[in-house]
């Protein structure tokens, strides 16, 4: 591919998708909102892989503060649990951070979102796709749990929103600890300090009130401005001590296990 295929055109995606008759005014407010400009000045370098997550974070003078990176080795195989803070600025961050420290033998998984990034498809692994892909999910997730690459996680799947009064991950899934077992992967907590916008977390609301997040997440269209506000910020990330994968027995319900590293995640 040459970099003006990385390139987005969103009069075009958004008159594919639903036909030839959407407004202009349509098409210009959502250039503004996804930042068309500023993101094809960036895409059309060609950036691709670990380079393009670690141009990005450059590209919008976001800094990363990192501390217990040195308690992963650069040998052995790990499953990396982070917490979903932002929903983009966030899984750039993992893949620039683990990418350099593993030498670009990773995988992460992600949602639909941030597949869109075609620069990082050979690094990510969809996890809620639906329909026929979904029949491929579970082959695709024990050929990424078997192989020697380093696996990224989200275990929520989705970015934090408010829930019970603090902002917090949504329930997370048990694949990370029950793959983690089945292929002896020892788990790495890590946590990712960052929030998003107050109108992100108020989007959400409305969404989950009106019930219309189930069918469409309202909060999403927000996530490319987000990450756009987000320039010149600076993350904290603590990484933890691998747990070995042999900790996670019968003693305890996967559910459990999911739990008890969720908590290790949010008290580093």
């Amino acid at each position: 591919m040459t970099s003006a295929d990385y390139t987005i055109d969103i009069g075009h995606i958004l008159r594919k998708k639903f036909g030839p008759k959407v407004p202009g005014w349509v098409i210009r407010m959502a250039r503004r909102l996804l930042h068309e400009d500023f993101l094809n000045e960036f895409f059309k370098e060609g950036y691709t892989g670990v380079e393009f997550a670690r141009k990005g974070l450059e590209y919008m003078q976001v800094t990363l503060q990192v501390e217990g990176l040195e308690r992963i080795p650069k040998e052995g195989r790990f499953t990396i649990a982070s917490n979903h803070a932002l929903g983009g600025n966030d899984a750039l961050a993992l893949v620039a951070l683990f990418g350099e420290h593993f030498e670009g033998h990773i995988r992460i998984m992600v949602n639909d979102f941030l597949m869109a990034l075609k620069q990082l498809d050979t690094l990510f692994v969809p996890v809620n796709k639906v329909g026929a892909q979904s029949r491929d999910l579970p082959a695709l997730t024990d050929s990424v749990f078997s192989s020697d690459e380093q696996v990224l996680m989200f275990p929520a799947g989705k970015c934090a929103r408010r829930i019970d009064g603090k902002i917090q991950d949504p329930e997370w899934r048990k694949t990370f600890v029950t793959k983690s077992v089945q292929y002896r992967r020892d788990i790495v907590p890590m946590h990712f300090y960052g929030r998003n916008s107050w109108r992100f977390y108020f989007l959400d609301w409305i969404g989950r009130v009106t019930r219309i997040n189930r069918k469409f997440p309202l909060a999403m269209v927000l996530l490319v401005d987000e990450m756009y506000r987000a320039r010149g910020r600076s993350y904290r990330i603590v990484v933890g001590e691998p747990v070995p994968w042999q900790t996670f027995d019968s003693s305890r319900r996967p559910q459990e296990w999911v739990r008890w590293i969720r908590e290790r995640v949010y008290a580093l």
